[in-house]
């Protein structure tokens, strides 16, 4: 483990607790008794545990942004700790001893050097048809070849990418199985429990209808599969864009980066350009990527149309149709496919890759 799980407080009762949790986790804890060295710590730190008493102590400094503080203390808790818990930045508040089992598996996850965060590359069709899901699929299926990679169907009306993948006979959890799921979920559980193959580990929905799950359950899902490889790929909703309280908003707010998915007509460029147009300046738009036929508008002018740079353009082909009939994904190969499709893939995960 390369950086340190910091803990802030100067109350023995409860470090005694959290040393006696990151040991049974196999975690060292860098302690700051005072604000002056939990504040030098703060920004290096792979996770950040503040006491309720340091918490007080550390609200009028504003610690600068990170991206995995928590508030723990020994329940119940007053409702002044979840203020200060606001103004240090917390992600949560929790109460010992009730949460000691999440929190082992909190700095588990660090133990096992999976706090990094994967790249987040959502998919979002600027079109109905565009090839969104199938384009969507292809990446995870080209990420995978080079690094663990996870791909997450959140269209419930879409085509499906566990048909897409042929993985809807592989054994392992669909979304209906997460629905009730509440607390943390762990990085290394949410990975083996996925249906995987050949390095790509698919969160799809199952044969029949599913509702949709709500706001709690994806931000839990999403921060476990960021935490579980390298890359991960959304495949996204049109209603993704401006609905910034709705479950694909929250998803659009955790990409790195947002392809655009447009195809190369008249109506399809004009359909993408509404959705374009409705993305928020907050949200990293990566570029489009354009879908050609025979006739079809040049793709660097459906860039321009929609003023975002142009990633990657490949044809319509009969045989990426035929792979997903077999079973075997848009991408048979992934890395080592030498089709329009996979190039396509690798050019954007080249461009994104660095962009984060």
């Amino acid at each position: 483990m390369d950086l340190p799980v910091l803990l802030a407080t100067r109350d023995d009762a409860l470090l005694g607790d959290l040393l006696r949790l990151a040991a049974a986790a196999g975690v060292t804890l860098d302690v700051a008794p005072d604000p002056a060295s939990a504040l030098r710590s703060w920004s290096s730190a792979a996770l950040v545990l503040v006491g309720p008493d340091a918490a007080a102590e550390l609200a009028p400094h504003q610690p600068v942004r990170h991206d995995d503080v928590h508030v723990v203390g020994t329940g119940p808790l007053p409702d002044r700790v979840f203020r200060d818990a606001v103004a240090v930045g917390a992600r949560d508040v929790v109460e010992l001893p009730a949460a000691e089992p999440w929190l082992v598996e909190l700095l588990g996850d660090v133990a096992d050097g999976s706090s990094a965060t994967a790249l987040t590359i959502g998919v979002l069709p600027g079109s109905g048809g565009a090839g969104a899901s199938t384009f969507a699929a292809a990446l995870g299926q080209v990420a995978a070849r080079g690094a663990p990679a996870v791909l997450v169907d959140l269209d419930p009306w879409g085509p499906g990418l566990g048909r897409l993948l042929g993985y809807d006979e592989i054994d392992g959890v669909r979304w209906d199985g997460l629905l009730a799921a509440h607390g943390r979920l762990g990085s290394r559980a949410l990975r083996d429990a996925l249906p995987a193959r050949d390095g790509l580990a698919l969160l799809g929905f199952g044969g029949g209808f599913v509702e949709q799950p709500d706001d709690a359950v994806v931000r839990e899902v999403l921060a476990a599969a960021q935490r579980s490889a390298d890359v991960l790929v959304l495949d996204l909703p049109r209603t993704a864009v401006g609905q910034d309280g709705s479950v694909a908003g929250t998803a659009l707010s955790r990409c790195d980066a947002v392809v655009l998915l447009a195809h190369a007509t008249v109506s399809g460029v004009a359909s993408a350009a509404r959705v374009a147009s409705r993305l928020g300046t907050g949200q990293r738009v990566g570029g489009v990527v354009v879908r050609t036929s025979a006739g079809a508008v040049d793709p660097v002018r459906v860039a321009g149309a929609l003023d975002l740079p142009l990633l990657a353009d490949y044809p319509t082909r009969r045989r990426v149709v035929e792979h997903v009939d077999l079973g075997l994904g848009p991408v048979p190969g992934g890395r080592s496919s030498r089709g329009p499709l996979a190039t396509a893939a690798r050019d954007v995960l080249r461009a994104l890759g660095g962009r984060r």
